[in-house]
């Protein structure tokens, strides 16, 4: 009783569920860390935090970290 015939009117829906689920997902994955953003990346980080990071980890030296911390704070 119910064959091909059954979704004839509603073909349309298909394409509409799809393109919703892919917005979805990748609205999703804009936050995580494992949609090729790069594992250090961070959005909600702000410049001054990252140069702290840098300067804690040995990244960059105390006179590097003065010079950028100063630039940041001019603007």
């Amino acid at each position: 009783m119910f064959g091909y015939e059954f979704l004839t009117g509603y073909w349309w829906i298909f394409p509409l569920v799809m393109i919703f689920l892919c917005i979805l997902f990748m609205r999703g994955c804009m936050s995580s860390r494992m949609c090729g953003w790069g594992a250090g990346y961070n959005f909600g980080e702000s410049a001054m935090h990252i140069l702290n990071k840098r300067y804690a980890k040995g990244e960059i030296d105390q006179k590097e970290y003065a010079e950028k911390k100063r630039e940041l704070t001019d603007k």
